[in-house]
């Protein structure tokens, strides 16, 4: 009779335990989806353990809010809590949470290992905020949100530090490919390559050529036909269809790299965040967060409102509540029912069964188009300098 109480003791306490693990990973879970529903641009990954009576809480996030109401609900259920949940930026760090890309193209992998996947880059001068550091490793967010780890690339600063150097005069390369050199003399050697969209502190000027320094104190030359002052610059952009063609079709032929954001190598939002970071704007990194941006012009196929710098996006359609909606590809339309996407390599296609460059494959899995023009300043479609990490 004892033992038979003493089972069914346990059996009880047994149930019990797994209805509080299952009761705290359905909080945890609720928590993620209301404050970190994309975990592309925020860190939750917060699991519960239980020892004895106490309920141990560990793991990491980016979102004071998200962890603040997890800790609330966590203590109404549970007499004895231990909280070991990282905050990001990780304390470690100190003061130093800012940084500066200063490769031409620093690469975001999703690990910290050079065998990750490559989920995105980060252009030189471009600021960004440290989570953590790994060994050789940080994992950092760029100015879009998006969160990786990369290996070097990036001058470590303090806040103070990341504002004065915001405040220094730039040039922004304007040319797909350049290089900076050592000395003002045709037989200079390199410093660096450099690509469109790099910008670098400018010091002065020697004839035909830009005095510049990078982040991590180099310095060189770049010829002024590849380069302009961001405020030239800025002025002087037009964001128009027809420029947005227009620069779509200067990276025509480059090789399809996923991940890739740069003129070294591009995915298909890479490309289209490309086209417009080269006209003043930010849009979002991957093809399924742009899609949440701009205005709606057509979801039927028809193309009749379509302007040329509008963005085609492609995947598979909900199914009735069985799948949701898969966006996984966009392009920029140029008009006359035809895009350039990047797929393969940067290339034009068509949605017209009659034109010569008709793209079946993509034509079968047609979702929407968006407006970016005219929609600066909606969620999504920022312009550089009014972006939170430029404007420290």
């Amino acid at each position: 009779m004892r033992k038979t109480v003493f089972l069914l003791g346990l059996v009880f306490s047994t149930l019990s335990v797994m209805s509080q693990n299952s009761e705290i990973s359905s909080v945890i879970k609720r928590v993620k989806e209301k404050y970190v529903p994309d975990s592309r641009v925020e860190i939750w990954d917060i699991v519960a353990t239980q020892r004895e009576d106490t309920v141990i809480l560990k793991g990491e996030t980016t979102n004071r809010d998200a962890y603040d109401e997890l800790i609330v609900q966590a203590g109404s259920l549970y007499g004895q809590l231990k909280d070991s949940i990282r905050l990001l930026p990780a304390s470690e760090l100190g003061d130093a949470t800012w940084g500066v890309i200063y490769n031409s193209v620093g690469t975001l992998r999703a690990q910290p290992r050079y065998g990750s996947e490559l989920v995105s880059q980060g252009l030189l001068g471009m600021p960004v905020r440290i989570l953590e550091k790994r060994a050789g490793w940080r994992r950092i967010q760029t100015p879009d949100q998006y969160i990786g780890w990369i290996n070097g690339s990036v001058k470590v600063m303090t806040k103070p530090e990341l504002e004065e150097y915001l405040q220094k005069p730039k040039v922004i390369i304007t040319a797909f490919s350049s290089q900076s050199v050592s000395k003002p003399k045709n037989d200079a050697f390199p410093v660096s390559d450099l690509v469109a969209g790099n910008m670098l502190v400018v010091k002065g000027s020697k004839g035909k050529l830009y005095q510049v320094e990078y982040p991590d104190g180099r310095e060189g030359y770049v010829r002024k036909s590849d380069a302009l002052e961001t405020g030239k610059w800025l002025k002087g952009v037009e964001l128009t269809g027809e420029s947005i063609v227009n620069t779509a079709y200067r990276l025509t032929g480059i090789p399809y790299l996923w991940g890739g954001t740069s003129p070294k190598g591009m995915d298909c939002s890479g490309f289209t965040k490309t086209v417009y970071f080269m006209h003043g704007i930010i849009l979002a990194r991957d093809a399924s967060q742009q899609v949440h941006s701009g205005k709606l012009i057509d979801d039927q196929g028809d193309f009749s409102g379509a302007l040329p710098g509008d963005l085609l996006f492609f995947g598979t359609k909900a199914n009735d509540g069985k799948s949701k909606e898969r966006v996984i590809h966009v392009g920029i339309y140029i008009g006359h029912n035809r895009f350039i996407h990047a797929s393969d390599y940067i290339h034009i296609g068509s949605l017209d069964p009659d034109d010569p460059l008709y793209d079946e494959f993509n034509a079968n899995r047609y979702l929407r188009t968006k407006r970016i023009i005219g929609e600066v300043g909606t969620p999504g479609i920022e312009r550089i300098f009014d972006n939170e990490f430029y404007k420290q």
